[in-house]
């Protein structure tokens, strides 16, 4: 995005480089990665990181007004919801489709978001391979906000996550951690922040008292670091209403389930901003837009891009036997902007925040494409695509 240092890194580039990050990654991380890494980040101008900041903090005041917030227990359905709900999310993450605005600049537009953590381990190691692998990233530039650096960072999570519990007792919780697809994440928190990954499946609930099986002891659950999905218990047919659906005693969420969902796509509605393309509850639309082509319908309830749809009919939408469980949002246009040795490619920057006193703006996240959509299935048998990140200058 900036072209004097993107052609100094193209220039610069080698598949060995690459491949000798790769290695790298995976061995510092003590486990590989399932997902495909991209062969080079994303260099962001001050005018497109301050629009990113702008755009991140606007919706994040739509989705903490106390007008969305009396809305949003109408996302958590009844079966699904936990008690001890703490008020707020502790994790805020928005995703931005980078395009093309009306004058030719590259600018935001808001694709999804989500109270719910993702690779904030992952994203500080990747960082630090980018750096120690090629040369032509340049000094002073960064991928973290709010005064932040690759040292303070993890102090940052510490200080969110585990806080002033001893660190074995607070866990990263998930189902069958070993074979997610995030696993690479949970492998580098691990290191970070000291945690144990445990698998929700082994935890034992006594009186309300969580405890996990390590070493032949019984080790106490004081703050849960939660990333099991609600969909994903119930395509599998998992039952965890011991942990989930019952007062805990000495236990906090760190973030709570419930902020899952009210932080989601059942938040696009409600947010007005011209970073936000519009969308709707399908149950509220009395017309459907004539050029339905240009939309696409996502149910409200799944994760990682499942049961998206390009350009429904009338007839689709006619039949859903839920329609208030769908949103109808105008398709995004991503920008073909990143140079690659073939064809461009088109980028899309997480923000991500914590919230301990407040919302922290703290690191970015990039996925990069070439195919219709984000997702590998989109993107076969190409190259400089998938998992990376964005560096930013000195914003003073």
């Amino acid at each position: 995005m900036v072209p004097d240092i993107r052609r100094a890194y193209n220039a610069d580039f080698t598949q060995q480089r690459y491949e000798d990050m790769v290695r790298d990654l995976e061995r510092d991380a003590g486990c590989p990665s399932i997902f495909r890494i991209c062969e080079t980040p994303l260099f962001l101008s001050e005018r497109l990181t301050r629009e990113l900041i702008a755009a991140s903090d606007e919706v994040l005041g739509f989705v903490t007004s106390e007008e969305y917030l009396k809305q949003s227990d109408r996302a958590v359905p009844p079966h699904l919801r936990v008690p001890g709900d703490e008020g707020h999310t502790v994790f805020f993450q928005v995703d931005f489709a980078i395009v093309r605005g009306e004058d030719g600049e590259l600018t935001p537009r808001l694709i999804e978001l989500q109270g719910f953590p993702s690779l904030y381990g992952f994203q500080w190691l990747l960082e630090k391979e980018f750096r120690s692998h090629f040369p032509a990233v340049p000094d002073g530039w960064s991928p973290y906000f709010s005064g932040l650096t690759a040292e303070t960072y993890p102090a940052a999570l510490r200080d969110v996550i585990v806080a002033d519990c001893d660190p074995e007792q607070a866990v990263l919780l998930e189902i069958d951690p070993a074979h997610q697809k995030t696993r690479i994440d949970f492998c580098v928190t691990e290191q970070l922040l000291g945690i144990p990954v445990v698998d929700a499946r082994e935890v034992i609930e006594r009186g309300g008292r969580l405890f996990y099986p390590r070493d032949g002891r019984e080790v106490p659950i004081r703050r849960i670091y939660n990333r099991v999905i609600f969909d994903e218990l119930e395509r599998k047919g998992i039952d965890l209403s011991r942990i989930f659906h019952r007062d805990l005693v000495d236990v906090t969420w760190v973030g709570h389930p419930n902020w899952y969902l009210k932080i989601s796509k059942f938040s696009l509605p409600f947010i007005k901003s011209r970073y936000c393309p519009p969308t709707w509850f399908v149950s509220d639309l009395k017309e459907y837009p004539e050029d339905l082509e240009s939309y696409v319908l996502k149910p409200l309830f799944s994760f990682a891009g499942l049961g998206v749809e390009l350009g429904p009919t009338r007839e689709r939408l006619r039949s859903l036997p839920d329609p208030e469980n769908f949103i109808l949002q105008r398709r995004v246009d991503y920008a073909p902007a990143l140079e690659t040795p073939d064809e461009p490619a088109k980028a899309e920057v997480r923000m991500m925040f914590v919230w301990k006193d407040r919302p922290m703006l703290v690191n970015n996240l990039v996925r990069i494409s070439k195919g219709k959509m984000m997702g590998v299935d989109f993107n076969k048998d190409k190259t400089w695509i998938g998992a990376s990140s964005a560096y930013h200058p000195p914003l003073g």
